[in-house]
């Protein structure tokens, strides 16, 4: 082998950075470029906006603040912090990231460094390193060490598609956590709504059946006195029995609703007990909800915005799958010093290397790269399909919510109405009855219509206020928008 002296060598290497500059700047990258979608949106919603107030940020992202409600805050903040399903989305974060880290290493070389040592027989007149000859043959000592190092030089562009594939797969990932933000969000104050709702029915079935006790001990009064008959009596406790059974249910839901929201904090059923048995006041709506236009949701929702990376992904892989049609370039080198005695191991006269570029080109392999080519073009095709749906699904979820908030306002008033006349309906009857001018059936009558006015009016203010839960939900609030 010739000796190439470091002025020599100097040049080969100046000559050969330059040649991978060159290739590597003359690269492209093959398969479709990713353009960001235009998915047309009607100008405005199907369903009627009760009072329209321009979307931003700060109004979107802690929109449960708006209740008024501590408690509801604090349970969302504890949600946040600790809650399992938001850590799972989290650790995928986390994961896309250190997978796009190992497609970004595919950019650069390879360099391993390494040592050896190696004690070998071969027969009488071997000539292999120092030798001691022996009866059995000659014994040999060989040292090593160096480094190699490779670099496939990204011609065709199918890493830079891997690195986009990955960065878009981060984004989709990170998304996905603002989805979960979302949803728990959402979740949580309509499990605090929905248990406010069942104390205050459990109040209202508890007063209800104090009154109607009252009533049936009254009725037994005038049976004894002879001034009614059994069957008031009988009709009078029918009615306070029917009415209790209704607390074991009510009380059961309660629990179980409480259980809920201990979950989403990720603690042991009981753990909010203590904190929430308690009644109180269901939270109240405010009065108006910043819903924007269509064209702003796009923007806002993260899974529109995660159902877009994700095309984005798939888009770049075609990529990467399509340069497999194309040669790959790789430069090899190696050096490193070898001995055969340890005292003289290193010594300049006892180095070695190697470079040179070598080309690798898969000619044939009956389809298989063509096959993978179209098989990550349907699954753009899938994504992009996905995508649509999730725009249509998610102006749905907005319009659904709209006609539910406005409906159930309507509902709530008329409810109202009804109970201040039942109110009174059960008083002008129980009057009547108490002097003797009516019979008791128009007293059932009139408390079985009032419990029955008052418990669907809290569950009515329940409605409101998840209804517009679920309305900040479809709208995307709940993350910050503005990163």
């Amino acid at each position: 082998m010739g000796i190439v002296h470091g002025g020599s060598f100097m040049r080969v290497r100046a000559c050969l950075v330059l040649m991978v500059c060159l290739m590597a700047g003359a690269g492209c990258a093959v398969g479709p470029d990713y353009q960001p979608l235009e998915m047309p949106v009607p100008d405005t919603w199907a369903s009627p906006v009760p009072e329209t107030v321009p979307a931003t940020v700060s109004d979107m992202v802690g929109w449960w603040t708006a209740f008024d409600d501590p408690v509801l805050v604090s349970l969302v903040e504890r949600a946040m912090a600790s809650n399992l399903d938001l850590k799972l989305a989290q650790s995928r974060i986390r994961q896309a990231r250190a997978v796009r880290g190992i497609s970004v290493s595919g950019l650069g070389p390879v360099v391993n460094a390494g040592g050896s040592f190696q004690r070998s027989q071969t027969p009488m007149g071997g000539t292999l390193g120092s030798q001691s000859a022996t009866s059995d043959g000659v014994i040999a000592n060989l040292y090593q060490t160096g480094f190699d190092a490779a670099w496939e030089l990204d011609i065709f562009g199918g890493v830079r598609r891997g690195v986009e594939a990955a960065d878009a797969d981060l984004l989709s990932a990170e998304e996905d956590q603002n989805s979960v933000m979302v949803t728990l969000a959402a979740e949580t104050a309509i499990n605090y709504i929905t248990l406010r709702g069942f104390q205050q029915q459990i109040l209202i079935a508890r007063n209800n059946l104090s009154a109607q006790q009252h009533n049936a001990e009254l009725t037994r009064k005038k049976y004894q006195a002879g001034l009614s008959s059994a069957l008031d009596t009988v009709n009078a406790d029918a009615l306070a029995a029917s009415t209790a059974a209704q607390i074991p249910l009510l009380e059961s839901s309660a629990h179980q609703t409480i259980y809920s929201l201990s979950l989403l904090i990720a603690r042991e059923p009981g753990a909010l007990l203590p904190e929430l048995t308690l009644p109180s006041p269901i939270p109240a709506a405010p009065p108006a909800v910043p819903v924007g236009i269509p064209s702003e949701l796009l923007r806002r929702r993260p899974d529109i915005r995660s159902a877009e990376a994700r095309i984005h992904a798939a888009t770049a892989r075609i990529g990467v799958a399509t340069a497999d049609l194309f040669p790959k370039f790789t430069l090899f080198g190696s050096a490193g010093f070898q001995g055969n005695a340890i005292d003289s191991w290193l010594n300049w006269s006892n180095r070695f290397w190697s470079f040179g570029p070598s080309v690798n080109w898969q000619i044939f392999n009956t389809g298989k790269t063509l096959s993978n080519i179209e098989l990550n073009k349907a699954l753009q095709e899938q994504s992009l399909i996905f995508y649509q749906q999730t725009v249509l699904t998610a102006l749905q979820e907005v319009d659904n919510a709209l006609i539910a908030s406005i409906k159930e306002w309507e509902h709530y008033q008329a409810l109202s109405t009804a109970v201040a006349a039942n109110r009174k309906a059960v008083f002008l009857s129980t009057e009547l009855y108490r002097h003797g001018q009516s019979d008791y059936l128009n007293v059932i009558i009139a408390q079985r219509s009032l419990y029955t006015s008052e418990d669907a009016l809290v569950q009515s203010t329940r409605t409101v206020s998840t209804n517009l839960v679920a309305l900040y939900k479809a709208l995307g609030g709940g993350w910050d928008g503005s990163r």
